[in-house]
C-alpha cells in the first residue's frame, strides 16, 4: 500500500460517519480521503456506509451514488466512465487505478479507504493537482519533428515500423504510474517520470521523426531519466497494462549503445 503526501504542516484528523438507510441491503464501508486547501482545516477521513445494491458495480458507481444521495460537498474528477480519458485516477484500497473500470467488489474487507493520487498536491479532496505532471508531460515535445519537406498526403511509415508504437501510445495520462514510483515522490521537481519518460520513448523510436539525436541529448541527466531504479511499480498498476519501466530501460540503452 502506498501512502499519499499530506500538505506541509497539517495531519488528519476525525471525520464524518453518513450512515447507510434504514433496510439497506448489501452495505460497503468507504474510508474517504476530504480536503479543502480554501478551508484552512486540515485533511480528515470520512466514512459512508454504502448499500452497494443501490449502485453500479464500480469504484466510481459508489462515488456517484455517495455524491448524489448521500454528501454532495464530495468533490472527484470523471469524465468517460470507459477506462479512456484517466479522469478518475484515485488510490484504491493502497493500489492506484481507474475507479470506472475498478469494481468495488474487487476490493478485499468490507471496509476500503479511497484517496487522491499519492505524493502529489491537493486541489480538493480526490483531485490531485496535476500541473508539473502535464509540463513534464509537454516538455519532451510529444509531437513529430521532422525537417524534409511534409508530404502532401501522408507520413508514410510500414507495418513493422508502425507495429513498434504499441504498448506505448496507448498511455491515457492517468499519472497513475509515475505517483506510484517512489523515484517521482522524492525527486519529481527533477525525474521526468513514468509517463512523461514512456512518451518520449515513443517518439524516440517513431521512424517519421527526425530528431532522435536531439531527443536522445535532451533526457542524458542524471535526473530526468537516471533516477529511475526499475522498481517496476508503473507497470503493476499501469491500467492499461503497458510497461513504461521497459520504455526507459530502451532509452537507456539507446544513450549507452551511442556512447560506445
Amino acid at each position: 500500500m502506498v501512502e499519499f503526501r499530506l500538505p506541509r504542516n497539517s495531519r488528519i484528523t476525525g471525520g464524518k460517519h453518513f450512515p447507510a438507510p434504514a433496510g439497506a441491503g448489501k452495505v460497503k464501508t468507504f474510508k474517504v480521503y476530504r480536503y479543502d486547501p480554501d478551508s484552512g482545516q486540515n485533511p480528515r477521513w470520512d466514512t459512508y456506509d454504502v448499500d452497494t445494491s443501490q449502485c453500479g458495480p464500480m469504484v466510481l458507481d459508489v462515488l456517484i451514488h455517495i455524491k448524489n444521495t448521500m454528501d454532495p460537498t464530495l468533490t472527484f474528477r470523471r469524465s468517460c466512465r470507459e477506462g479512456i480519458c484517466g479522469s478518475c485516477a484515485m488510490n484504491i484500497a493502497g493500489r492506484n487505478t481507474l475507479a470506472c473500470i475498478h469494481g468495488h467488489d474487487e476490493c478485499p474487507g468490507d471496509k476500503v479507504a479511497i484517496s487522491p493520487l499519492p505524493h502529489m498536491p491537493v486541489v480538493k479532496d480526490l483531485v490531485p493537482d496535476l500541473t508539473l505532471f502535464y509540463a513534464q508531460y509537454a516538455s519532451v515535445e510529444p509531437w513529430l519533428h521532422t525537417e524534409t519537406p511534409e508530404p502532401q498526403k501522408e507520413w508514410r511509415q510500414s507495418p513493422e515500423d508502425r507495429e513498434k508504437l504499441d504498448g506505448l501510445y496507448e498511455c491515457i495520462l492517468c499519472a497513475c504510474c509515475s505517483t506510484s514510483c517512489p523515484s517521482y515522490w522524492w525527486n519529481q521537481e527533477k525525474y521526468l517520470g513514468p509517463a512523461a519518460l514512456l512518451h518520449a520513448y515513443r517518439w524516440i523510436i517513431d521512424s517519421r521523426d527526425e530528431a532522435t539525436g536531439e531527443r536522445l541529448d535532451d533526457l542524458e541527466d542524471p535526473f530526468k531519466l537516471y533516477r529511475c531504479h526499475t522498481i517496476m511499480n508503473c507497470a503493476q498498476v499501469c491500467p492499461k497494462g503497458l510497461n513504461p519501466a521497459k520504455a526507459i530501460a530502451e532509452v537507456k540503452k539507446m544513450l549507452a549503445d551511442r556512447v560506445v
